[in-house]
C-alpha cells in the first residue's frame, strides 16, 4: 500500500519541480553587477520604450513613436544606429498569400569590426490589437539590456555584433526579409539569435536552430546558465503554421538560434499583452540565454559550428544530454536487443504484452472523455482556459487510475520492450523525439539484468513528466493528449512496480470524475484570461454589417447590444468566412476603388484608398489562372492554388499601391478589394462596453472593412 503512495508523491514532486524550473530564474534587480543581465533594468527600459502602451503595427504613427524612442535608448547606450526603409513584400508557400507593408528596420552596431557578425534580432512592431509588451517588446529590451551588459563587460571579441530591430514582423516577417534582401547587410551576417515570444511567462526556450545543430547546441549548453531545449521542439515547430523573423534567414542559408517563452498564451496578440502581465522571471531567463550565447559566439570560430544534427533534451534545466542523430538508431537497436533478450527469458503472456499500449490508448481516450464532460457542463469549448488546476488534477488522477489498473497485468519486461520498440521507431521516423525513449531504454538495458527496475523507471518519469509540465502551456488543456499522453509515458514503466489495489483505483477514479464535474463549474474566462472576441464593421456594397468572431457561445450582453444571428453565417457571400452577423443600417463610408488597365493577359490596378486607410487587401479567386504578381516592383510567381489567393498590404502607405496581375490565359474575372481601418465607428462603442473584461480583442483586433467587387472584363 505504501509503495503506491510513495510513487504517487514522487510523480507529483517531479511535476512540481519541472513546473518551477519552467517558470524561469529569479529576476536580478537594478543593482545587479553591470556586466550581467538584469530583468529589472530591462523592465525599466520597456516602460520607457512603450510610453503610453498603445498598439504599434507597421506604418502606424505609434510605430514611428516607438522607432524614435528606441533610437534614443540606443544613443544613450552609445551605440550608433541607422534605419533601413522599404516597401517590402514576402510570400511563403504555405500562406497562399503575399504580405506587404512599409517597414523601417533599425540596425545598430554594438561591437564594430570586419568579418561575419553576431546578429541579435527582435521585432519592434505589434499586432493591431495590443501593445505587444511580451511580443515583442520583451525581445527588444532583451537586446538593449544585452547590449548594455556587453559594453560594460568589454570582453575582447573576434566578431562584430549587430543588433537588428525589425519592423513588420506581424505583417509577414517583412523587416527580416528586407534585411536579407539587402546584400550589404546580409553578407555581414554570420550567426543570428532571434528573440520572439508566444506568451508573457515561462522559461525562454531554444525551440529552433538552423540545420546541422550539434555544435550549435554544444555551444548553447556551455554558455547558458539554465538550459531549456529539446530536439523535439524543432520537430513540433516543423508542422506548426507559425513562422518568426528567423525564417527568411534560414531560407537564405544562414546559421541561427530561435528563442521564445510560451506560457500565458491567453495574453499573446491581445490587448492585455501589457508590461503588468509580463513575468520578469521570463525576461531574466531570456536575457541570461541571449547574453551567455552571444559572448560564446563572439569568441568562437563560426566555421567550426558546421556539423550534423543532434538529439537532445534538457533535464530540469541543469543538464543537456545529447548525442549525434546518427547514433539514435544503432543505440536504439542495441537497447532493444538487450531488453528483448530479457523479455525472451521472462516470456510475458499476451495480456502482459498488450497492457502497455492499452494503457496509452486509454489515457488519450480518458483525457478526451473528461474534457468532454467538463465542456458539457460548462457550455464552453475550453472550460479550463482561465483556471486549469481543477481539470489538470482530474486528468492527472485519471492517468494514475489507469496506471493502478495496468499494475494488475503489467510486467517489467513487456513495458520496457514496448519502450525499446518506440525508441527504434522514433529513431527512424521522428529522430528529435527519440531521446525521450532512447535515454531511459539505455539505462534499462544496463539496470534490468541486475534487478534495478526502479532506476530506469525513475529516469523515464523525470523525462516525461517534465515534458508534461512543458507541453501544457502550448495549447492549455484544450488538447488533452498534450497532458495525458506524456503523463502516461512517464508512468508507463512504473506500472509494474505498483501494487494492484481495487480500493486505490476506485478512490482515484471517483475523485477524477468529481474533479471533471467540478471543472465544468469553474468560470471558463476571467479578466486575466478573457475570451478572444473581435468585432468588425463591414460594408459589402449595398449592405452594412456588424460581425463578431464565430466563438462557440456569443455572450448574452453582446446579443442585447446588437441583434446578432443565432449561429455563424457567411460574410458577404464568402462561404469560407463565417461570423455572427447583425445589421448595421445604411452604408456610411465611400467604397474603395482601383484604377484598372488591361493589356492582354496583364492587368494593372492602382488602389485609391482614403486618408483613413490602414491597409488594403485584394482577394483573387481560384479560377483567375494567375502566373505572376508584381506589387510596386516586387515580383512573385503564383502556383496553382486550391483556395483564393490574397494580397495584403498592411500599412497606410498602401492606399495607392500598384498591383500587376499576369494571367496564364486571357479571361474575365472579378476581384474582392477591401480597405481596412483600425477601430470601430462611434456606434460600435456599445459593443465594446458589452464585451467588458471577459472578452478581448486579438490579432487584427476590432476594425472597419470596406469591400467592393472589381470586375475585369
Amino acid at each position: 500500500m505504501m509503495r503506491n503512495w510513495f510513487w504517487a508523491l514522487v510523480a507529483v514532486a517531479i511535476w512540481l519541480l519541472a513546473a518551477h524550473v519552467n517558470a524561469g530564474p529569479a529576476p536580478r534587480g537594478a543593482d545587479a553587477p553591470a556586466d550581467v543581465f538584469s530583468a529589472m533594468r530591462a523592465q525599466s527600459m520597456l516602460a520607457r520604450l512603450q510610453g503610453p502602451a498603445r498598439p504599434h503595427p507597421a506604418g502606424s504613427a505609434e510605430n514611428a513613436a516607438i522607432h524614435g524612442r528606441l533610437l534614443t535608448e540606443l544613443a544613450a547606450l552609445g551605440v550608433p544606429a541607422e534605419t533601413l526603409q522599404a516597401r517590402q513584400c514576402y510570400a511563403e508557400p504555405r500562406w497562399a498569400a503575399i504580405e506587404c507593408a512599409d517597414v523601417a528596420d533599425i540596425i545598430a552596431t554594438v561591437v564594430p569590426g570586419d568579418g561575419k557578425a553576431v546578429v541579435l534580432m527582435a521585432h519592434m512592431d505589434s499586432v493591431p490589437a495590443g501593445p505587444g509588451a511580451g511580443d515583442d517588446g520583451s525581445g527588444v529590451v532583451t537586446l538593449l539590456e544585452t547590449i548594455r551588459a556587453l559594453k560594460a563587460g568589454k570582453a575582447p571579441s573576434h566578431h562584430p555584433v549587430i543588433a537588428l530591430f525589425t519592423d513588420g514582423e506581424e505583417a509577414g516577417l517583412l523587416g527580416a526579409k528586407a534585411f536579407v534582401d539587402d546584400a550589404r547587410w546580409r553578407d555581414r551576417a554570420g550567426v543570428v539569435i532571434n528573440v520572439d515570444q508566444r506568451g508573457s511567462a515561462g522559461q525562454s526556450l531554444l525551440f529552433q536552430t538552423s540545420p546541422g545543430d550539434a555544435r550549435l547546441v554544444d555551444l548553447y549548453a556551455r554558455n547558458v546558465p539554465r538550459v531549456g531545449t529539446s530536439s523535439l521542439y524543432a520537430e513540433i515547430y516543423k508542422v506548426l503554421p507559425n513562422d518568426t523573423d528567423l525564417t527568411p534567414f534560414l531560407q537564405a542559408g544562414l546559421t541561427g538560434y530561435n528563442f521564445a517563452f510560451v506560457d500565458e498564451v491567453a495574453h499573446y496578440h491581445t490587448a492585455i499583452d501589457t508590461i503588468g502581465n509580463l513575468d520578469p522571471e521570463s525576461l531574466q531567463s531570456g536575457g541570461d540565454a541571449v547574453l551567455g550565447l552571444t559572448r560564446g559566439l563572439m569568441d568562437h570560430d563560426f566555421a567550426a559550428l558546421k556539423s550534423g544534427n543532434a538529439i537532445y533534451l534538457d533535464v530540469i534545466g541543469q543538464w543537456l544530454p545529447r548525442l549525434p542523430a546518427s547514433f539514435a538508431l544503432p543505440l536504439s537497436l542495441l537497447a532493444f536487443v538487450g531488453i528483448a533478450f530479457l523479455a525472451w527469458r521472462q516470456r510475458p503472456g499476451l495480456w502482459n504484452f498488450l497492457t502497455p499500449p492499452l494503457f496509452l490508448i486509454g489515457a488519450v481516450a480518458l483525457g478526451f472523455g473528461l474534457q468532454a464532460l467538463a465542456r458539457l457542463i460548462s457550455g464552453h469549448s475550453d472550460p479550463a482556459y482561465a483556471q486549469p488546476l481543477t481539470l489538470r488534477l482530474s486528468l492527472a488522477l485519471g492517468v494514475w487510475t489507469l496506471a493502478l489498473l495496468a499494475a494488475r497485468r503489467a510486467t517489467v519486461a513487456a513495458c520496457w520492450l514496448w519502450f525499446a520498440i518506440f525508441a527504434v521507431a522514433t529513431a527512424v521516423f521522428i529522430p528529435g523525439l527519440s531521446p525521450y525513449f532512447l535515454f531511459p531504454a539505455l539505462i534499462a538495458a544496463v539496470a534490468l539484468p541486475f534487478g534495478f527496475a526502479w532506476a530506469p523507471a525513475l529516469a523515464a518519469m523525470i523525462i516525461w513528466l517534465q515534458l508534461t509540465a512543458e507541453a501544457e502551456p502550448l495549447m492549455g488543456l484544450a488538447v488533452t493528449p498534450l497532458f495525458t499522453l506524456p503523463a502516461a509515458m512517464g508512468l508507463f514503466t512504473l506500472a509494474p512496480l505498483l501494487k494492484w489495489r481495487r480500493s486505490h483505483a476506485l478512490l482515484c477514479g471517483g475523485l477524477c470524475l468529481l474533479l471533471a464535474v467540478a471543472a465544468g463549474f469553474v468560470p471558463a474566462y476571467d479578466a486575466q484570461h478573457p475570451q478572444r472576441l473581435n468585432f468588425r464593421y463591414v460594408e459589402t456594397g449595398r449592405d452594412a454589417l456588424w460581425i463578431a468572431d464565430p466563438v462557440k457561445t456569443l455572450p448574452a450582453a453582446i446579443r442585447q447590444a446588437m441583434a446578432f444571428s443565432e449561429k455563424p453565417m457567411p460574410v458577404g457571400g464568402d462561404l469560407d468566412r463565417k461570423a455572427y452577423i447583425a445589421p448595421a443600417g445604411a452604408p456610411r463610408f465611400s467604397a474603395p476603388s482601383a484604377t484598372l488597365t488591361r493589356n492582354g493577359r496583364v492587368v494593372t490596378l492602382r488602389f485609391n484608398g482614403s486618408s483613413s486607410t490602414d491597409g488594403m487587401a485584394l482577394t483573387i479567386p481560384v479560377d483567375t489562372a494567375l502566373s505572376s504578381v508584381t506589387i510596386d516592383g516586387n515580383a512573385f510567381a503564383v502556383p496553382n492554388a486550391l483556395r483564393p489567393f490574397v494580397i495584403s498590404c498592411a500599412s497606410p502607405g498602401c492606399r495607392d499601391a500598384s498591383v500587376t496581375l499576369t494571367q496564364r490565359e486571357e479571361k474575365p474575372f472579378a476581384l474582392l478589394l477591401a480597405e481596412l481601418r483600425y477601430g470601430l465607428p462611434p456606434d460600435g462603442q456599445k459593443l465594446l462596453a458589452a464585451r467588458g473584461t471577459l472578452g478581448v480583442a486579438s490579432q487584427f483586433g476590432d476594425g472597419i472593412e470596406l469591400q467592393t467587387r472589381v470586375k475585369v472584363d
